[in-house]
């Protein structure tokens, strides 16, 4: 198994890519703390299914926009595992509008989700990584953070900051032994996308664009993260890899 003995750290675990990384990062040994903010039973039911594989799992509720909350989950993990090694921040939210009627809740709620999120959950992982001179920080941002989207000023700027982040703190762990990468799903089928009024006309859009005429899968996505997760990945590091199934090209 690529990550056994690994412990890992994956934000918005309840749901969608989190819940697949998760679980992809267990079966290949690893002890996952998973977070969630609104689905509590399910986050509760995937921590289980990791310990049913014989894996450790927990599952901790977080809103990461809070710098104190994403704190006491790094110190949680390292008490039920002793140790941490890979950090997924995963979590996120859009609350779409065009620029000319969006609000200032709008703007500042999904720049302190997304991008104050990420840097929360960093910083307090980052010290343990530099001293132990190892770890694993895997960001998950947007193919619309390269390009930009249509009705998505304010998501499309916090995914584009999360990969300027991701090259910063690349070059500022480098030299501890720390790879820092992201990944950049293009239109995935997750629960959100499946329960909504539009998913027959967002998926036919996107279908327009993907050259592998297909949508993607949580597990695709999953699959990736656990690549980078892993030693597998150790010259890796700085890099925006896209998962959309050349939806981007």
């Amino acid at each position: 198994m690529l990550l056994e003995g690994k412990n890992a750290i994956v934000t918005g675990g309840s749901a969608g890519i989190g819940a697949a990384t998760s679980l992809e990062l267990a079966r290949e040994g690893a002890n996952v703390c998973l977070t969630y903010r609104k689905h509590e039973a399910e986050a509760k039911e995937f921590a289980q299914q990791i310990i049913d594989m014989g894996c450790k799992a927990i599952a901790v509720h977080c809103d990461i926009a809070q710098f104190d909350a994403a704190e006491n989950v790094v110190k949680t993990a390292l008490e039920t595992f002793g140790s941490l090694d890979i950090l997924v921040n995963n979590a996120g939210m859009n609350w779409d509008g065009v620029c000319w009627k969006m609000s200032e809740e709008q703007w500042d709620r999904v720049l302190e989700v997304n991008l104050k999120g990420y840097f929360n959950f960093t910083r307090h992982a980052a010290p343990l990584f530099k001293e132990q001179k190892y770890g694993k920080i895997i960001n998950v941002t947007s193919i619309n953070g390269l390009r930009g989207k249509f009705g998505q000023t304010n998501y499309s700027a916090s995914k584009a900051g999360i990969i300027g982040y991701t090259k910063a703190v690349a070059k500022e762990l480098g030299a501890f032994g720390v790879n820092v990468n992201a990944v950049a799903p293009g239109l995935i089928e997750t629960q959100m996308l499946k329960e909504s009024e539009a998913r027959d006309k967002i998926i036919d859009m996107a279908m327009g664009e993907i050259v592998l005429k297909r949508v993607g899968q949580p597990e695709d996505l999953a699959h990736v993260v656990t690549f980078l997760a892993s030693d597998r990945a150790r010259h890796v590091t700085g890099e925006i890899i896209k998962v959309d199934g050349g939806q981007y090209i």
